[in-house]
């Protein structure tokens, strides 16, 4: 398919809103309403002013509400608000604040009403509350967004790790904030961690070449539940640390019940095994995402893993690293997308591991990709609906970022 074809194609559906840089969020969060209504939730910017609120679209495409204007900064250009659907489609949660200091809101949508706690989120669970998350804060002080070491800039210091980690948030009067100390430490992961002595090791040795008020810049980050809300995922490690300090790159993925009585080491992608952006399969018990193949370390693949860390397989050879989700209603059709420019999302068949359709899509605003998160760049982050029956994805045709729907079935009929 020829670059821009797209714009042609009768199976794809643009929905973009006149002088606003829209992204529906992240890839593992359905922006679609829950009641079956087409209703999006999406974020919009106003490059001019320097804000960005969230946006509410009839399934025409037409803006119905916005809310929640806040000042940009570099994480809203990745995921917008983190803007996310109550369970039954009466409330909106999502972030504003600063990276320092975040707060969040939850808006009841028919009276406008909205309360509002420090704390983070990346996404509310399946149920709604009590909200279990990380510091994204910590994400970007380590150089997640332009590969900079901003210590400085972390809610709170690296080292003290009893001080963060996963934090649970309640909006109930009665319940107040949880989230003063976290549920789950960084030292708590750490102390019980299948390869605490190799990770003490490494520590050890960057204080020696750093100072002793250094170390691992260890922190915990991007909570994922499954879809009814028994169990979640989450990550631990430096994930993008700043190339500048040399450590070693660490990302573990851990699973964990609601009541984190039952957690499990499921990935283990440090100390040179490469993958990246894992997620959970529909049926609630496996993981999906790029690992290690398991016929060649040196080589990536989609994989996929039990909860508990058991039977890692390779589903797929497609290596792109992208963002990978399985449709609710064919377990056999997984929806990727690229980094490259120009880039793709396509559709493979799990069955024959073959590229079924793919798009080539609009995904930066110039000939070559800037760094850190910015308005000249958009992830696609393919995302199905709740019934599989369509894909949307995040576009950048000019200026501003808008939305492209894919009706699944017309593509599976073609």
């Amino acid at each position: 398919m020829k670059e821009g074809s797209w714009q042609m194609d009768p199976l794809l559906r643009v929905i973009e809103v006149p002088e606003r840089w829209c992204i529906h969020g992240y890839y593992t969060l359905s922006p679609y309403a829950p009641d079956d209504s087409g209703r999006l939730l999406l974020a919009g910017a106003d490059l001019d002013k320097g804000m960005g609120e969230v946006l509410i679209a009839s399934s025409s495409g037409e803006v119905i509400d916005r809310f929640g204007e806040s000042p940009l900064n570099s994480a809203f250009y990745h995921t917008g608000h983190w803007q996310t659907w109550s369970a039954d489609g009466n409330f909106v949660y999502y972030r504003k604040g600063s990276l320092k200091e975040p707060i969040m809101v939850k808006r009841e949508l028919r009276t406008g009403k909205e309360l509002f706690l420090a704390g983070d989120m990346e996404g509310a669970p399946p149920f709604g509350e009590p909200i279990v998350s990380g510091l994204l804060g910590m994400l970007y002080a380590a150089g997640y967004g332009d590969k900079c070491y901003h210590p400085e800039e972390a809610p709170v210091p690296f080292r003290n790790r009893q001080d963060h980690g996963l934090f649970q948030y309640e909006f109930s009067p009665a319940a107040g904030t949880r989230g003063g100390k976290p549920v789950l430490s960084v030292a708590d992961i750490l102390e019980r961690h299948p390869g605490r002595d190799k990770l003490l090791k490494s520590d050890r040795e960057l204080q020696e070449r750093l100072g002793q008020g250094e170390g691992l810049t260890l922190m915990a980050y991007c909570v994922r539940w499954n879809r009814d809300g028994s169990r979640m995922l989450f990550y631990f490690g430096n994930h993008s640390v700043s190339s500048s300090r040399e450590e070693p790159r660490l990302a573990y993925i851990f699973t964990a019940d609601r009541n984190f009585t039952d957690i499990h080491l499921a990935v283990d992608l440090s100390y040179g095994r490469r993958g990246v952006h894992w997620f959970w399969h529909p049926d609630g018990e496996h993981l999906i995402g790029y690992g290690p193949d398991p016929e060649d370390d040196a080589r990536m693949c989609l994989a996929q893993v039990r909860y508990d860390g058991s039977g890692y397989r390779r589903i797929s050879r497609h290596a792109s690293g992208g963002h990978p989700s399985i449709s609710p209603s064919d377990h056999h059709l997984l929806a990727t997308d690229e980094g490259s420019v120009p880039s793709r999302v396509m559709l493979i068949d799990l069955r024959e591991d073959r590229v079924i359709r793919s798009f080539t899509l609009p995904r930066v605003n110039g000939a070559v990709e800037p760094p850190g998160r910015n308005p000249l760049r958009v992830c696609h982050h393919p995302v199905f609906s709740r019934d599989g029956s369509r894909l949307l994805m995040n576009i950048l045709p000019g200026r501003h970022a808008a939305l492209l729907e894919l009706s699944i079935g017309d593509v599976v009929q073609s």
